[in-house]
Parts: C-alpha cells; sequence; structure tokens
C-alpha cells in the first residue's frame, strides 16, 4: 500500500521548525519509514512543478511553518491548501505571527527605510530599495512583493489544526504524526497541545503564593532569579498565567521567564490582553507616580505582551493610513 505523501514548507520563519523535525532523533526515521515526503526544500531537491504535477487532495498532510507576507508565501500556502487533505500550522509563526509580527507595530516603508537606509554600517547612497521588477541587461528580475502585514496562516489560508511553539517539542509532533496516521485527530480547528495554562502545570508552583503582590518589576538580569521560586512572586515578567502548556517547561527549568510561545489556551480571545490583566491583577502600588515608575521600567510592554501573537490578536499591529 503507498505511503501518505507529507510536504514540509517554511515561510516566513527563521529555520527553527525545520529543526525541530531533526530533533526528533532517531524517531524521524519513524515517521520516513511511514510516509512519502514530497516536499521539503531545506532538506530534498523538490521543485514547484513537482508540487503542481499532483493532484488536489494527494498530500495527506501539509506542515507550514512561518507566518505569510509575500506573494511567493501567499502562492505556497495556497498551492500546498490545494493539494493537501489537511494543513496543519506548524510552530508559533503559522499559528499566531510569531515574533516576525512584531513589525505590524511599524509600517513597510519605515521598516524598508530602516534596513536600506538609516541602519549602522548601510552603505546605500542613493537609497535603492528591492523592488518587484527590475530590468537588467540579462532580463527582468522578478522578486516576491512584500506585503504591510505579517499574517498568521489561518488568515490566508484555511487551516485543520495548528502545533504551538517555538519551536515544537518533539513529543508533540511525534503525538500528532501518530493521531494522523491512526486517523484518530480531536475537531478541526484544535490545537494539539494541552488546553490549559503554564502556570498549571508549572513546577514553582508550590512556592506561589495564595495572592501575589508586587511593588516593582526586576529584568531577568537585574537580580538573582531562585530556581525554585515562581517568577511573578519574585517580581520577574513571566507569560505563564496567559500561556498554553505543553512546551515541557524548557524555559522555566533553564531558570527563565516563559514568554508565550505556545499561545493562549482556547478560552483567551487576545493573549496580550489576558497578560496585561493578569499583570496588573499582583502590582500592589496605589501611588499614581509609583505605578508610572513601574510601567516605565518596562521597555517595550506590548512587544513583550504580543511577542508571537501579534497578527493574531485583536490589535493586529499599527493602523495603517488608507
Amino acid at each position: 500500500m503507498a505511503k501518505p505523501k507529507v510536504a514540509l514548507y517554511w515561510n516566513a520563519s527563521c529555520g527553527g521548525c525545520e529543526e525541530a523535525w531533526i530533533d526528533l532523533n532517531e524517531d524521524i526515521l519513524k515517521v520516513v519509514e511511514a510516509v512519502d515526503i514530497v516536499l521539503w526544500p531545506v532538506a530534498m531537491d523538490f521543485k514547484r512543478k513537482d508540487v503542481e504535477a499532483l493532484e488536489d487532495g494527494e498530500i495527506a498532510v501539509a506542515f507550514l511553518n512561518g507566518g505569510v507576507r509575500t506573494s511567493e508565501q501567499l502562492e505556497w500556502s495556497e498551492l500546498l491548501r490545494r493539494k493537501s487533505q489537511l494543513v496543519v500550522a506548524f510552530g508559533s509563526c503559522a499559528h499566531l505571527g510569531g515574533i516576525p509580527g512584531l513589525a505590524n507595530f511599524s509600517d513597510k516603508k519605515s521598516l524598508l527605510e530602516c534596513v536600506y537606509e538609516t541602519l549602522p554600517g548601510v552603505d546605500n547612497p542613493e537609497k535603492t530599495h528591492p523592488q518587484p521588477k527590475t530590468k537588467m541587461p540579462e532580463g527582468e528580475l522578478e522578486l516576491p512583493v512584500l506585503w504591510d502585514r505579517v499574517h498568521a496562516l489561518d488568515q490566508v489560508i484555511d487551516v485543520d489544526y495548528y502545533l504551538p511553539g517555538c519551536t515544537v517539542p518533539p513529543d508533540l509532533i511525534m503525538d500528532a504524526v501518530n493521531a494522523i496516521l491512526a486517523g484518530e485527530l480531536p475537531p478541526k480547528g484544535s490545537v494539539l497541545a494541552p488546553n490549559k495554562s503554564l502556570c498549571d502545570e508549572c513546577d514553582r508552583n508550590d512556592s506561589k503564593p495564595d495572592k501575589i503582590k508586587i511593588t516593582e518589576l526586576k529584568r531577568p538580569h537585574e537580580t538573582f532569579m531562585d530556581p525554585e521560586k515562581c517568577f511573578l512572586a519574585e517580581g520577574v515578567i513571566c507569560m505563564g498565567p496567559a500561556t498554553r502548556a505543553g512546551c515541557g517547561q524548557r524555559c522555566i527549568n533553564a531558570n527563565m521567564p516563559c514568554r508565550g510561545c505556545f499561545g493562549p489556551t482556547d478560552e483567551v480571545k487576545d493573549m496580550g490582553a489576558k497578560f496585561l490583566s493578569a499583570l496588573a491583577s499582583i502590582i500592589d502600588v496605589d501611588d499614581p507616580e509609583a505605578m508610572e515608575g513601574i510601567v516605565d521600567s518596562i521597555p517595550d510592554i506590548t512587544g513583550l505582551a504580543y511577542m508571537y501573537s501579534l497578527p493574531s490578536s485583536l490589535l493586529r499591529g499599527k493602523k495603517l493610513s488608507s
């Protein structure tokens, strides 16, 4: 019997989600034995024409990582949606927009000016920017069109399931692959991870007081972080109250606070708002000037609260001129 066909593709991402498959170690041999990989640009030399030649729906599942910001990324996403029975948004950027989505706090014009004109070390006296089409002696050079926004995958195509994380832990990958092969998937639209907050399973819960009250906020490099104590109780910002569990507490076990890469639970509509609400509830300060000082101690509060989720939040980003 023919093996189910699987596609792996990356959009606006760092490449870490490609490494996540390698992090399966010996288990990747089980995956390769069970499926027929028909697309994996980072590891195998398939061409777009190879995918286009497949029948619609011939691919059993496509795992797409990265957000979507260019015309080429949209074209590939739509192609793989058409050719695949299932599409899985793989990792934080496909799931929520991810760290690249923080660019939505700016606009394309400002970003291009920064990268190609004003950054230290840039030598571009003519202020040349990349153009979608440029005539060269050899012919016309065409580049993908850069959009004004970074989009989560489900904002441009229909997505069946989500695997969260920056990047996805090996156990969640194998659980998803096994569920797909066995036909034992949850309802469409499910996030394939526990639907509870990271705080609910955090090993530091025993050290957390019944009511956390803090009068100042500290950045990790500004204080000694006791590896046994709740970060928030120590005044160190941790996104655990607003973040879905399932990561294996990787950051927590390295004595670093959670930054929210797993996204929110199903009950949360806006992760940043949920976190800011949780943070405000534990600040025990009445004096307006002291409160202002606490707020000012966080260099980029919106960037922190929406580090992984801005494109999929209620904010979406900076309001663009019409």
